[in-house]
């Protein structure tokens, strides 16, 4: 919880900045002019991999996405041929080029047991595996295809 939350802050005073809102109006004072804004926050991880990594996992709920910190945290999925299994996914992009190890992807697996209760269960390192190998695969097509970052 504590990560959604700090993801969650991070992301509405990104968008503050970015938007050019009146801090200054919001904590209560006022005036004609806009605030200035010194410098412009820079987007720190590779375009193409954060592109490939929504593209790959367009199936899964998007729960947030934070393209300063490289973080795209998504919600659970339950497949309809699988009702007793959940799925749900993390992606962590680590640097701003395009490399194998500039992509981490986490996943995490539940079942639901006799009770009906959601039980976690052992994910296959092969699936994460699998998964950056398939993001990989797309940001290089984006790479190549000169797909705007």
């Amino acid at each position: 919880m504590g990560l959604f939350r700090g993801a969650s802050i991070a992301l509405i005073a990104s968008s503050l900045v970015v938007s050019g809102c009146a801090v200054p109006r919001l904590l209560g004072g006022g005036g004609d002019r806009a605030p200035v804004v010194t410098s412009q926050p820079s987007v720190s991880v590779n375009g193409h991999l954060w592109r490939a990594s929504l593209d790959t996992l367009s199936y899964l709920p998007l729960l947030t996405a934070d393209p300063f910190g490289g973080v795209i945290i998504y919600d659970w999925f339950i497949d309809s041929r699988a009702p007793n299994e959940r799925f749900k996914a993390t992606v962590f992009i680590l640097d701003s080029r395009l490399r194998a190890d500039a992509l981490n992807v986490s996943i995490v697996k539940e079942v639901r047991d006799e009770n009906g209760q959601w039980v976690a269960q052992p994910v296959s390192p092969q699936t994460e595996t699998d998964l950056e190998n398939a993001i990989l695969t797309r940001a290089r097509q984006l790479n190549l295809s000169g797909a705007a970052s």
